[in-house]
């Protein structure tokens, strides 16, 4: 960043008052907790094996059991892996297991997204807040001394940047929140077809 730059927006950091530091603990949060759920999916979207899943259960539609185990036997897709405890339990607590499986994936999917939707509100109040001690330091100054208006014009910027920078935050979190949380939808409804699909096959097998 030029040194011209980096100097305005300090002094506009420190123009906002005292709420912008809360507020930028919040922003930096809101930027690691992002950086690492998109590094995490892209390490997931590599781990992805869609043709083992569709093998596996190609292989238990027509009740070769073993095969369908050697399909997901080493993979790292999260849909495998749940494909895998149910297999492992298809002749017993299937749904027991299936569920437990389904739940540490999506446990891990959505980790750390409350923190972002926490980000999303609080980001805006914080930025109120700011604006409330703003406008109030503004009337105090009132007719104080002679340098009142620089105090009033000063409270009110004070408020303007607390409320843009909470506005700012919160805008630049809903969107990689949004992001995530479909993608987090997207595995939800992977695991539930793959689950069903499987179960499907273990009825069918114990029907014939």
């Amino acid at each position: 960043m030029p040194p011209l730059l980096a100097n305005a927006a300090v002094d506009l950091f420190l123009k906002g008052g005292p709420i912008m530091y809360p507020l930028l603990l919040a922003g930096l949060v809101g930027v690691a907790v992002v950086a690492e759920r998109l590094l995490w999916w892209v390490r997931v979207a590599g781990r992805r094996d869609a043709r083992a899943v569709a093998a596996a259960l190609a292989a238990a539609e027509v009740g070769d059991w073993a095969a369908a185990e050697q399909g997901v036997a080493k993979s790292a897709d999260p849909v495998a892996r749940v494909l895998r405890a149910g297999l492992a339990h298809r002749t017993g607590a299937f749904e027991g297991a299936v569920q437990v499986a389904s739940a540490a994936e999506l446990r891990e999917a959505a980790r750390y997204i409350g923190v972002l939707d926490t980000l999303v509100t609080l980001a805006p109040l914080l930025g109120l807040l700011g604006t409330v001690t703003g406008i109030m330091g503004s009337f105090n100054s009132i007719g104080s001394d002679e340098l009142a208006v620089a105090k009033v014009t000063g409270g009110i910027g004070e408020a303007l940047i607390a409320t843009a920078a909470g506005l700012g935050i919160a805008i630049a979190t809903l969107l990689p929140l949004n992001v995530l949380s479909a993608r987090l939808t997207g595995l939800q409804s992977d695991l539930e077809a793959a689950a069903t699909a499987l179960q499907v096959a273990i009825q069918k097998g114990r029907a014939s």
